[in-house]
């Protein structure tokens, strides 16, 4: 067990002059970069090319390129630029539907078909002509290879043994995909619009790159074949991306040549570049870090909500926990006030519900606070006066040590001596997904679809409850909290085609979830905040991270 660290401290600290040293290293590796792209010693300033665009942060959890099994934020921007998508999100609302390679849509009468128009004149970056086909081909693709990101689509009945059945190409401008299943349509054309899983892949291209039939996933770990405003030059793992301009690009040229993105983990060093003008962009800075940057005048902060939500979890397959008294003493212990004043900005906003807020159905705050008298009293009649031991499990990072720290201190003042347990995300989700854990503070939720059965599904709806049901994909089943109530009413708010009716059931559905106290406690909304030199102009940070870079430009 790693040492504990109090509320705000950085999970990782180093003097001053580690820091130089390390940013050093990282303005040699940059020089490195820019070097591969062209650009001679004499543009080596603390001043990035006029055409080019260089954003820090941090790519561990960039492990592929695949669309089919790429996971995690951090890929999904990068798919928004070298790929496109059937259907974009407004980055101001994004309930609104745009364009794409999908001209316009239509849902059936009875919502179990939709009829997508794939617009003529679109080329792929090796200069084949996209078609419905290939978007047809690429969706089937996520389910044959049954790889991570097919999770979305097997959660609304799609499989590799009906796909292609359900999911064709009439002829090269019409695609069509009949639901399996009764579900809400506009549930899957926002998958369309948000999920790496959902761009559209040059059939021919990766074909010619297969091997074994592996549907070229060997290939596409470290390569793309898209039709996106941007190409990709190089990845090379935890170092640098490089993409740069397709001049072929549908909607025309990009405003810049090329993109460099930077692996940087360290908040400080981040913070050092942008300051000094060596990055663009940056984002994975600490609180500290961000606030500091809020007084420089050259530099913009712009923070960007996400759907998904900081929570507090504990596993109902322990006994203790299964009890709904001692669920609710531990709801009444967690300071939310303090944690999101203290903890939070930059970092979340506060948020109890499990439904994402700005929503039709979302529900205001339900007003918990620490409450330590409810606490014990709760705890004495469950049979604990005294407390007990357990276990919390997170991250090394900020802000969830700070979060478990904070929650560690106050379910002392109740007599629950609670030993942290930080790690990496294997070590964390790992144990939460094999259900063997006490508590854990971590994130999560449908995050990217502005639709309530998104985070639902996600946090909440647990359909089989048994161990080797093996359901990781959904946290209430991770958790053991199992309520056939609850179910039905998700189920029910999911196939309802009146919006009206359908929003009170989401309600009512978040009102049972209150009453039966879950497992899953959210605590605050996630905020990702952007720091970028204020000369880069156009750049919007999407709530679904399918931030596009097509119309970026630097006003000097």
């Amino acid at each position: 067990m790693r040492p504990l660290l109090t509320p705000g401290q950085p999970a990782h600290f180093h003097s001053y002059k580690e820091t130089r040293m390390k940013h050093s290293q990282l303005l040699r590796r940059c020089a490195l970069a820019l070097a591969l792209c062209g650009i001679t010693g004499a543009g080596l300033q603390a001043k990035t090319p006029d055409d080019q665009l260089v954003i820090g942060f941090s790519m561990n959890n960039l492990l592929t390129l695949d669309p089919a099994s790429a996971t995690g934020n951090d890929v999904v921007e990068i798919a928004a630029n070298l790929y496109d998508f059937l259907i974009e999100l407004d980055p101001q609302n994004t309930s609104k539907m745009l364009p794409g390679l999908a001209e316009s849509w239509k849902i059936s009468p009875d919502g179990r078909s939709i009829t997508l128009s794939v617009r003529k004149g679109v080329k792929f970056q090796s200069g084949q002509a996209l078609t419905a086909e290939d978007a047809a081909w690429s969706l089937q693709r996520v389910l044959k290879l049954n790889l991570a990101l097919a999770s979305p689509w097997k959660a609304y009945g799609f499989t590799a043994g009906n796909v292609d059945k359900a999911i064709r190409a009439l002829d090269a401008q019409t695609l069509v995909i009949d639901l399996p299943e009764p579900t809400d349509p506009k549930m899957v054309l926002y998958t369309l619009a948000t999920s790496v899983s959902a761009v559209v892949l040059d059939r021919k291209k990766v074909m010619e790159n297969d091997k074994n039939g592996d549907m070229g996933a060997a290939w596409l770990t470290t390569h793309a074949a898209g039709s996106g405003p941007f190409a990709l030059a190089d990845w090379r793992a935890k170092d640098v991306l490089l993409m740069n301009r397709f001049d072929g690009y549908w909607r025309g040229p990009a405003k810049l040549k090329r993109v460099i993105m930077r692996h940087m983990t360290e908040s400080q060093s981040l913070r050092l570049m942008v300051d000094r003008g060596d990055l663009d962009v940056a984002s994975g800075m600490s609180a500290p870090d961000v606030e500091a940057m809020k007084k420089n005048a050259d530099v913009v902060v712009k923070p960007v909500r996400r759907g998904t939500l900081y929570y507090v979890a504990v596993s109902m397959k322990n006994p203790t926990f299964a009890d709904k008294r001692v669920r609710l003493a531990i709801r009444n212990l967690i300071d939310y006030e303090g944690i999101n004043t203290s903890v939070m900005p930059n970092y979340g906003i506060l948020h109890q519900r499990p439904v994402q807020m700005g929503l039709p159905a979302s529900l205001p705050n339900p007003g918990y606070k620490f409450d330590l008298p409810a606490a014990k009293k709760l705890l004495a009649d469950a049979g604990f006066p005294n407390g007990f031991k357990t276990t919390i499990r997170v991250l090394a990072d900020p802000p969830f040590i700070n979060i478990a720290t904070s929650l560690q201190s106050t379910l002392a003042k109740a007599g629950i001596e609670a030993s942290v347990i930080s790690g990496t995300g294997n070590q964390v989700y790992g144990a939460m997904r094999e259900r063997n854990f006490d508590i854990i503070v971590g994130r999560g939720g449908g995050g990217a679809e502005p639709h309530p059965h998104s985070s639902l599904r996600a946090l909440v709806y647990n359909p089989d409850n048994r161990d080797e049901a093996k359901l990781t994909n959904f946290q209430g089943w991770r958790t053991s909290f199992f309520s056939p109530e609850l179910n039905q009413l998700i189920e029910k708010a999911e196939v309802e085609r009146d919006e009206q009716k359908q929003t009170a059931t989401y309600q009512e559905a978040q009102k049972l979830y209150d009453s039966q106290v879950g497992a899953i406690q959210p605590i605050s909304q996630m905020v990702d905040t952007v720091v970028m030199r204020k000369d880069v102009s156009n750049y919007q940070g999407h709530p679904a991270a399918t931030t596009r870079l097509r119309e970026v430009f630097k006003q000097r």
